[in-house]
């Protein structure tokens, strides 16, 4: 059984060799050991549960997320009736849709599954994804006006359109549009049809943490009940909607939603149906990603997420979107290792970024900058999303990445808990500092001339002032203290009934005491990942891996000597491996004993 948590820094560690402080992650006690008892379950389970909110009434729903007691009467989206009825309409009259998605997981994942469903149920479908280099993001005036002159009589957006009213005008008196989105409104919507948003300002359905892909979903269940009302499948089979939830599933994963509630129940449920490999598409990515076992949220992440984000960050924009719809397998490996290739390219031109971008970010930390604000000469827009996010990680400030290309920097930040990033760089917009910009609390993007870099610079600094504030590194939030001995399968096992883990629901970070290297070797591409064997009191032994390990003071310390014992920091996992099952210590840092 793990230590109980006590007031003081876990394990003394208040400098590790990443720079930072270990802390008890806050738990009610009482509460944790209510639940287990309600359940009767480990009070290690108990406690986990109580650190993230869950209460002894709703502990059950949170171990075994159900769909049907999360899932909201869809009509509950203003708009929602309105939109799913013009689909009804569509579907029943043969009209030609066309489907306007964006170019990331999400919006690949979205556009597929609304995509799937009109030509399941028997529509004319196309399908388009703008190219991120020449058209930017969302709908654009060109685009919408050649799908109108190709026919379509409704365009479906999705992931997109909600500030898009310029560019949806192109259809008026031509086709009817309906918007499908989740980003953040800062007026009205665009005046179309309808507009599916759970973040427009006047909607009140309490469903702000969804992701496009699940809103898409919500309009799929109440198309259906729109057709099923009108009598549309007395003489014909309603095609399974719980089939999708594959694609929710990866949606909601890759664009870092929050794994509560009805988001938690869609990933679980998606991620049963991920296991039976049906989609043809799926089933490739997950066989060039290396997912040999049950899917799980972090193989989404990790190995699906950056090759669907790939397509649209540096290679053809649709590619992920046309995965995802192949029903020939031998198609889709072909197109899945396309997308392979193209995120190893997408890595290389990252790595050409990256050391700049990080020297540069050391600069202006150093200097005090509260907002890392960095800026480089042909630097692709593809990628500066990702090289804001590892800036941020390790200084602990928001920090955006921008490319230069005649005359106009176009970026994209990534922000630090407490810091709302996107309401600055919304300020900044409407003060006519930026040509564009707009985002969320912990992500934005942007774009302005290059003279007005300083400028921009001092206002972002000014408005975010508090980062300054922060640590150098962010601390890390410890569950509990192992010994090796402890850190076993039935442990690891306990743990993994909180998963689905991902923001929200967190991975618990135990820390494992007095441990000794006994044998350390770097394995992977180009060795930057470490691969640990570990022993603790009464020769107790333990496999461990650290990620992102190429160089630095925690590289150094996990190959130092090895008669030292250390403190490990990390998640304990069950991992499978031909068909037998192992435990596995993620390391994420570590300290001298």
């Amino acid at each position: 059984m793990p230590d109980l948590p006590h007031p003081d820094a876990v394990l003394g560690v208040t400098r590790s060799a990443t720079g930072r402080r270990w802390i008890w992650r806050e738990s009610d006690a009482r509460t944790g050991l209510a639940i287990a008892q309600r359940l009767a379950v480990p009070e290690l389970v108990g406690r986990l549960l109580a650190a993230r909110g869950v209460g002894v009434e709703n502990a059950a729903d949170f171990l075994e997320p159900r769909l049907r007691a999360a899932m909201p009467d869809p009509s509950c989206l203003r708009d929602m009736d309105r939109a799913a009825e013009r689909l009804a309409e569509a579907v029943r009259a043969g009209e030609k849709v066309a489907v306007f998605a964006d170019y990331d997981a999400d919006g690949a994942c979205a556009g597929a599954l609304i995509t799937r469903v009109l030509r399941d149920l028997g529509a004319i479908v196309t399908h388009y994804v703008p190219d991120r280099i020449k058209e930017g993001y969302g709908p654009n005036a060109p685009a919408i006006a050649a799908l109108c002159d190709a026919g379509a009589t409704l365009i479906v957006c999705v992931d997109c359109g909600i500030a898009a009213h310029d560019a949806l005008a192109a259809a008026q008196g031509r086709a009817d549009v309906v918007v499908l989105d989740h980003h953040k409104a800062e007026g009205p919507p665009p005046p179309v049809l309808a507009t599916v948003n759970p973040n427009r300002l006047d909607c009140d359905s309490g469903l702000r943490t969804l992701c496009a892909g699940a809103i898409c979903f919500m309009t799929a269940v109440a198309l259906h009940r729109s057709l099923r009302k009108s009598g549309f499948f007395e003489n014909r089979a309603e095609p399974p909607l719980l089939d999708l939830l594959d694609l929710v599933a990866t949606a909601t994963i890759c664009d870092v939603m929050p794994l509560t509630g009805l988001n938690r129940a869609l990933v679980a449920q998606g991620l049963r149906v991920m296991a039976r490999r049906s989609r043809p598409g799926v089933a490739a990515l997950l066989e060039v990603a290396g997912v040999k076992d049950i899917p799980s949220a972090q193989s989404l992440g990790f190995g699906l997420g950056p090759r669907l984000n790939a397509s649209g960050r540096i290679g053809e924009s649709d590619l992920a979107l046309r995965l995802l719809l192949e029903e020939d397998p031998l198609e889709a490996r072909a197109m899945a290792e396309r997308l392979d290739t193209t995120n190893r390219r997408r890595q290389e031109v990252e790595a050409e970024v990256m050391e700049t971008a990080l020297r540069m970010a050391a600069a202006a930390a150093a200097a005090g900058d509260p907002v890392l604000l960095i800026l480089g000469e042909g630097w692709h827009p593809g990628v500066v999303g990702i090289v804001a996010g590892r800036v941020k990680e390790r200084f602990n400030r928001p920090a955006i990445v921008a490319g230069l290309a005649d005359g106009i920097a176009k970026g994209s930040g990534r922000s630090v808990p407490g810091i709302d990033l996107g309401a600055a760089v919304i300020a900044a917009r409407q003060a006519g500092m930026l040509l564009t910009g707009g985002g969320h609390a912990m992500a934005a993007g942007l774009s302005f001339r290059a003279e007005r870099l300083e400028e921009v610079r001092a206002f972002l600094n000014d408005r975010l002032s508090r980062a300054a504030e922060l640590p150098d590194a962010a601390a890390l939030m410890v569950e509990g203290t192992l010994s090796v001995a402890a850190a076993n399968t039935a442990m690891a096992e306990q743990v993994a009934r909180l998963a689905p883990f991902g923001t929200g629901n967190e991975e618990p970070l135990f820390a494992l005491r007095h441990a000794r290297v006994v044998r350390a070797d770097r394995v992977g591409k180009e060795g930057a990942t470490i691969r640990l064997f570990l022993e603790g009191e009464g020769g107790a032994r333990l496999k461990a891996v650290a990620f992102r390990a190429k160089e630095g003071p925690l590289a150094e310390l996990l190959l130092g000597p090895r008669k030292v014992p250390l403190h490990l920091c990390g998640v304990l996992r069950a991992e499978s491996w031909n068909g037998e099952v192992s435990t596995c210590l993620h390391v994420q840092d570590a300290a001298p004993a």
